[in-house]
């Protein structure tokens, strides 16, 4: 059975806090550039959506000598939901 030593504590302390401390370091580094990559690139993904919605609406130019008219949702009426009754009160002093 092993026992745990005072130095080797200190020891594992220390290779903790280097540890913390050379992460930290790089993410400083590191970090701005990856955000900067990641902004850049869905800036570009953005761009070429837009730019396949503007070509797709392009295509899709209806006829002017056809109309379509949606009955569906003119039959449905509307209900209003009955939450509760309204009561009225008085304070009382």
């Amino acid at each position: 059975m092993q026992e745990a030593s005072f130095s080797g504590f200190i020891r594992t302390l220390f290779y903790i806090l280097a540890f913390y401390y050379i992460v930290k370091f790089l993410a400083k580094l590191f970090l701005p550039l990856i955000v900067k990559k990641v902004v850049e690139k869905a800036g570009e993904n953005f761009q070429q959506q837009q730019q396949n919605a503007r070509a797709n609406s392009w295509q899709k130019t209806p006829n002017n000598d056809e109309i379509i008219i949606d009955t569906a949702n003119a039959k449905k009426t509307r209900e209003t939901k009955k939450v509760g009754d309204y009561v009225d009160y008085e304070e009382i002093d």
